[in-house]
Protein backbone atom coordinates (compact mmCIF):
# COMPACT_ATOMS: atom_id res chain seq x y z
CA UNK A 1 0.00 0.00 0.00
CA UNK A 2 2.48 2.22 0.91
CA UNK A 3 3.91 2.15 -2.92
CA UNK A 4 0.27 3.02 -4.38
CA UNK A 5 0.33 5.74 -1.87
CA UNK A 6 4.09 7.47 -3.42
CA UNK A 7 2.89 6.56 -6.61
CA UNK A 8 -0.81 8.54 -6.19
CA UNK A 9 0.67 11.23 -4.28
CA UNK A 10 3.15 12.31 -7.12
CA UNK A 11 0.45 12.99 -9.40
CA UNK A 12 -1.61 14.78 -6.67
CA UNK A 13 -0.94 15.64 -3.31
CA UNK A 14 -4.04 13.03 -1.17
CA UNK A 15 -5.24 14.18 2.54
CA UNK A 16 -4.83 12.37 5.70
CA UNK A 17 -8.42 11.52 5.37
CA UNK A 18 -8.26 10.88 1.61
CA UNK A 19 -5.91 7.77 1.79
CA UNK A 20 -7.59 6.13 4.68
CA UNK A 21 -10.48 5.80 2.83
CA UNK A 22 -8.72 5.19 0.00
CA UNK A 23 -6.69 2.34 1.74
CA UNK A 24 -10.19 0.66 2.91
CA UNK A 25 -11.57 0.02 -0.59
CA UNK A 26 -8.70 -2.23 -2.25
CA UNK A 27 -8.90 -5.70 -1.98
CA UNK A 28 -6.04 -8.34 -2.71
CA UNK A 29 -6.59 -11.32 -5.77
CA UNK A 30 -4.12 -13.93 -6.80
CA UNK A 31 -4.76 -14.97 -10.52
CA UNK A 32 -3.15 -17.68 -12.48
CA UNK A 33 -1.45 -17.14 -15.59
CA UNK A 34 -3.43 -17.01 -19.25
CA UNK A 35 -6.50 -16.14 -17.09
CA UNK A 36 -9.03 -13.78 -18.71
CA UNK A 37 -9.56 -11.22 -16.17
CA UNK A 38 -12.48 -9.26 -18.09
CA UNK A 39 -14.05 -10.51 -21.93
CA UNK A 40 -15.02 -9.04 -24.58
CA UNK A 41 -19.10 -7.67 -23.80
CA UNK A 42 -18.77 -7.84 -20.39
CA UNK A 43 -18.43 -4.36 -18.74
CA UNK A 44 -15.20 -3.85 -16.96
CA UNK A 45 -16.10 -3.99 -12.79
CA UNK A 46 -12.88 -3.51 -11.46
CA UNK A 47 -9.58 -1.33 -11.40
CA UNK A 48 -6.61 -3.48 -10.24
CA UNK A 49 -3.16 -2.32 -9.24
CA UNK A 50 -0.60 -4.44 -10.60
CA UNK A 51 1.67 -6.30 -7.61
CA UNK A 52 3.08 -9.67 -9.25
CA UNK A 53 3.41 -10.09 -12.80
CA UNK A 54 2.27 -9.27 -16.63
CA UNK A 55 -1.25 -8.67 -18.20
CA UNK A 56 -2.33 -7.88 -21.50
CA UNK A 57 -5.15 -6.18 -23.05
CA UNK A 58 -5.87 -7.19 -26.44
CA UNK A 59 -8.82 -7.15 -29.32
CA UNK A 60 -10.00 -9.57 -31.28
CA UNK A 61 -11.28 -9.82 -34.85
CA UNK A 62 -12.03 -12.49 -37.07
CA UNK A 63 -9.34 -14.41 -34.83
CA UNK A 64 -6.64 -11.95 -35.21
CA UNK A 65 -5.34 -10.23 -32.00
CA UNK A 66 -4.18 -6.91 -31.28
CA UNK A 67 -2.29 -6.28 -28.52
CA UNK A 68 -3.28 -2.41 -27.37
CA UNK A 69 -1.50 -2.61 -23.48
CA UNK A 70 0.58 -4.43 -20.92
CA UNK A 71 0.57 -4.10 -16.95
CA UNK A 72 3.13 -5.01 -15.04
CA UNK A 73 3.61 -4.50 -11.12
CA UNK A 74 3.37 -0.77 -9.81
CA UNK A 75 0.73 -0.07 -12.72
CA UNK A 76 -2.95 -0.12 -12.53
CA UNK A 77 -4.75 -2.25 -14.80
CA UNK A 78 -8.20 -3.08 -16.22
CA UNK A 79 -10.09 -2.47 -19.22
CA UNK A 80 -9.94 1.85 -18.61
CA UNK A 81 -12.98 2.44 -20.79
CA UNK A 82 -15.54 -0.22 -20.02
CA UNK A 83 -14.63 0.63 -16.18
CA UNK A 84 -14.96 4.33 -16.29
CA UNK A 85 -18.13 4.50 -18.93
CA UNK A 86 -19.97 0.76 -16.76
CA UNK A 87 -20.49 -0.37 -21.01
CA UNK A 88 -19.14 -3.47 -22.60
CA UNK A 89 -15.58 -3.74 -22.97
CA UNK A 90 -14.41 -4.53 -26.50
CA UNK A 91 -11.47 -6.20 -25.61
CA UNK A 92 -10.07 -8.30 -23.63
CA UNK A 93 -7.79 -8.29 -20.37
CA UNK A 94 -5.28 -11.52 -19.90
CA UNK A 95 -2.79 -12.07 -17.11
CA UNK A 96 0.44 -13.39 -19.08
CA UNK A 97 2.08 -14.92 -16.20
CA UNK A 98 0.73 -15.55 -12.55
CA UNK A 99 -0.60 -12.42 -10.96
CA UNK A 100 -0.93 -10.52 -7.97
CA UNK A 101 -3.55 -7.36 -8.13
CA UNK A 102 -5.11 -4.88 -5.54
CA UNK A 103 -8.43 -4.04 -7.11
CA UNK A 104 -11.76 -2.11 -6.30
CA UNK A 105 -14.74 -1.71 -7.60
CA UNK A 106 -16.49 1.24 -9.80
CA UNK A 107 -18.44 1.38 -7.17
CA UNK A 108 -16.03 2.35 -4.11
CA UNK A 109 -13.79 4.16 -6.66
CA UNK A 110 -16.49 6.56 -7.42
CA UNK A 111 -18.08 7.09 -3.92
CA UNK A 112 -14.32 8.29 -3.20
CA UNK A 113 -14.16 10.46 -5.88
CA UNK A 114 -17.36 12.44 -5.25
CA UNK A 115 -16.16 12.45 -1.44
CA UNK A 116 -12.42 13.64 -1.84
CA UNK A 117 -11.37 16.52 -4.37
CA UNK A 118 -8.04 15.38 -4.35
CA UNK A 119 -9.14 11.89 -5.38
CA UNK A 120 -10.96 13.58 -8.18
CA UNK A 121 -7.78 15.68 -8.98
CA UNK A 122 -5.91 12.45 -9.35
CA UNK A 123 -8.32 10.53 -11.40
CA UNK A 124 -8.38 13.93 -13.65
CA UNK A 125 -5.13 14.23 -14.00
CA UNK A 126 -3.83 10.62 -14.41
CA UNK A 127 -6.95 10.48 -17.57
CA UNK A 128 -4.85 13.38 -18.97
CA UNK A 129 -1.95 11.21 -18.97
CA UNK A 130 -3.38 8.31 -20.83
CA UNK A 131 -5.02 10.21 -23.52
CA UNK A 132 -1.98 12.20 -23.95
CA UNK A 133 0.45 8.73 -24.00
CA UNK A 134 -2.87 7.35 -26.40
CA UNK A 135 -2.40 10.01 -29.00
CA UNK A 136 1.83 9.86 -29.07
CA UNK A 137 1.20 5.99 -29.37
CA UNK A 138 -1.66 6.72 -32.16
CA UNK A 139 1.01 8.31 -34.20
CA UNK A 140 3.61 6.17 -33.20
CA UNK A 141 1.36 3.37 -35.19
CA UNK A 142 0.38 5.35 -37.95
CA UNK A 143 3.73 6.90 -39.54
CA UNK A 144 6.89 5.32 -37.55
CA UNK A 145 8.42 2.67 -39.86
CA UNK A 146 8.74 -0.96 -37.56
CA UNK A 147 12.24 -0.24 -36.62
CA UNK A 148 10.94 3.14 -34.93
CA UNK A 149 8.48 1.36 -33.52
CA UNK A 150 10.72 -1.12 -32.23
CA UNK A 151 13.51 1.31 -31.07
CA UNK A 152 10.41 3.48 -29.24
CA UNK A 153 9.12 0.59 -27.30
CA UNK A 154 12.61 0.03 -26.09
CA UNK A 155 13.45 3.57 -24.87
CA UNK A 156 10.45 3.80 -23.65
CA UNK A 157 10.55 0.23 -21.55
CA UNK A 158 13.89 -1.47 -22.17
CA UNK A 159 12.45 -4.01 -19.78
CA UNK A 160 9.65 -5.33 -21.91
CA UNK A 161 11.77 -8.15 -23.39
CA UNK A 162 11.68 -10.16 -20.35
CA UNK A 163 8.77 -9.34 -19.22
CA UNK A 164 6.49 -10.04 -22.70
CA UNK A 165 6.77 -12.73 -25.07
CA UNK A 166 7.92 -11.56 -28.44
CA UNK A 167 4.39 -12.47 -30.01
CA UNK A 168 2.32 -10.33 -28.10
CA UNK A 169 5.36 -7.45 -28.26
CA UNK A 170 4.74 -7.73 -32.18
CA UNK A 171 1.27 -7.31 -32.10
CA UNK A 172 1.31 -4.32 -29.72
CA UNK A 173 3.64 -2.94 -32.68
CA UNK A 174 1.63 -3.61 -35.31
CA UNK A 175 4.22 -5.78 -37.08
CA UNK A 176 4.64 -9.60 -37.65
CA UNK A 177 6.39 -11.82 -35.67
CA UNK A 178 9.47 -12.51 -38.61
CA UNK A 179 9.82 -8.72 -38.59
CA UNK A 180 10.10 -8.52 -35.07
CA UNK A 181 12.29 -11.43 -34.90
CA UNK A 182 14.78 -9.94 -37.67
CA UNK A 183 15.07 -6.41 -35.69
CA UNK A 184 15.39 -8.14 -31.95
CA UNK A 185 18.65 -9.13 -34.16
CA UNK A 186 19.66 -6.14 -35.62
CA UNK A 187 18.56 -2.76 -34.04
CA UNK A 188 21.10 -1.40 -32.01
CA UNK A 189 19.88 1.08 -29.63
CA UNK A 190 22.47 4.20 -29.11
Amino acid sequence: MHRLKQQLSSIYPLTDEAWADMQLIWTPLQVKRKEILTAAGETEKYLYWVTEGVQRGYHLHHQKEATVLFSYPHSFSGILDSFLLQQPSRYYLETITASCFLRTSYQQLEKLRLQHPCIAEIMYRSLCQVCAGTLERQIELMIYTAEEKFKTLLTRSPHILQLVPQKYLASYLGIDATTFSKLLGTVKLS
